[in-house]
């Protein structure tokens, strides 16, 4: 074989090892302030961006799932943290040490890695158990952050009943739909509404 040719091979070679496959990649636990999740994600993007380590921290994430409320007749919607306090990041092993950890954690409102200066990645099964919830809530929809309770009491605000008040005596979620008991004449009467007729009395 040619010295030009081996050459060749050897220079294929060290550009298919540099690409370290999905498998070498693992997901980090990063303990940050609460309430401070997206503005810390944003600021660790930056730094990855800044620093050129786009090839070896390939997501970070905050995960979340949509949430909403009724209020006045209203889907108030909004997002919330499934893991409050922490970032995941998922990152090759080798590479996430040294300047790199200092870095993240010189991020205001950082305070470590689970691990510290030397970075335990989560077990496989517990980042996919997580990953998992994330899209779980991303095929789900929104899910309500204060659901209707059997024998709370409601206020209709909507429909032929507005202004009566009465009891929840069934839920349906998959429906979005109530029945509930209102006085009518001294006379209990069940009526069917969706979530978006009524609102909470307290």
């Amino acid at each position: 074989m040619s010295e030009e040719k081996e050459k060749q091979i050897q220079e294929e070679e060290t550009e298919t090892t540099s690409d370290a496959p999905v498998s070498d990649k693992k997901w980090y636990s990063l303990r940050v302030i609460s309430g401070k999740e997206r503005k810390i994600k944003e600021r660790i993007e930056m730094e990855i961006e800044r620093s050129g380590w786009g090839d070896f921290i390939t997501q970070v994430l905050v995960p979340t799932e949509k949430v909403y409320k009724i209020r006045s007749g209203k889907k108030v919607i909004s997002e919330r943290n499934i893991l409050p306090g922490y970032i995941l990041i998922e990152a090759i092993p080798s590479m996430l040490s040294g300047e790199v950890i200092q870095a993240i954690s010189n991020i205001p409102n950082v305070i470590h890695f689970l691990g510290r200066n030397n970075p335990i990645p989560m077990r496989p099964a517990e980042a996919n158990r997580m990953l998992g919830k994330v899209d779980e809530s991303q095929e789900a929809g929104e899910a309500m952050i204060e659901p209707f309770i059997v024998g709370e009491t409601v206020k209709i605000i909507d429909g032929p009943f507005k202004e009566f008040v009465g009891d929840i005596q069934e839920v349906n979620e998959e429906k979005k739909k109530l029945k509930v008991i209102v006085k009518i004449f001294g006379r209990g009467t069940e009526v069917e509404l969706t979530f978006m007729q009524v609102e909470k009395t307290s």
